[in-house]
């Protein structure tokens, strides 16, 4: 449980009963590990910045759970579910749950458009804990799940097509705090990425 004396204790509550097990019904990639680590990034990130505790650590916390309609538009889901989610009118307004719903549906690494606000800014910076083993070994993870029909080989061509795609050199990845750890774990990924032995060597030990 994410215990900040920022928060107030009513809304977290609601969130760590109602809406923190919703994660329990997604792929390996996005259970409670993945939302708490998200919700913790959040926090750290925020507490650099003038902005609204509560609204962060909700925004963190719903940012995924439109996955149980689809991963290809969770976002948007995620962001439906927030709008239409009476308890949180509890504690925010009208417009701060625009503004938190607008920064769920920015939260995704291949949005087309940057974060229309800071807390989009956050959520989706502090989405990309840019772990070079963790991104390989949910990858790997991601592929087994929904293509179990993939041989070995196969696999591991997903792998590194994805990981080319997401984060190499051209990849649509981008983060929205240059100063943040995140950037030189990308460049240590990156470096893996572009050395294939090293890259094969990671992906047998995963697989």
């Amino acid at each position: 449980m994410i215990t900040d004396v920022n928060i107030n204790h009513e809304l977290q509550n609601y969130i760590e009963t109602h809406i923190i097990p919703l994660y329990d019904h997604f792929d390996k990639a996005h259970q409670r590990d993945h939302v708490r680590m998200v919700i913790t990034q959040s926090m750290q990130l925020a507490k650099q910045m003038d902005v609204n505790a509560d609204m962060v650590y909700a925004i963190a916390a719903f940012h995924d759970i439109g996955l149980c309609e689809g991963r290809e538009h969770h976002h948007l889901a995620s962001a439906r579910m927030l709008l239409s989610d009476p308890q949180l009118f509890r504690w925010f307004s009208e417009d701060q749950l625009t503004t938190m719903a607008e920064a769920v549906e920015d939260h995704r690494a291949s949005a087309k458009h940057p974060p229309r606000s800071i807390y989009g800014r956050i959520v989706a910076e502090a989405d990309r804990l840019i772990d070079p083993d963790t991104v390989i070994r949910r990858t790997i993870q991601f592929g087994l799940e929904h293509y179990p029909h993939l041989s070995k080989e196969e696999q591991y061509e997903r792998m590194v097509a994805h990981l080319h795609e997401k984060y190499g050199r051209d990849g649509y990845i981008k983060l929205w705090f240059p100063q943040s750890p995140n950037a030189d774990r990308l460049e240590l990924l990156r470096q893996m990425i572009d050395d294939e032995t090293i890259l094969c060597q990671k992906f047998n030990l995963y697989f």
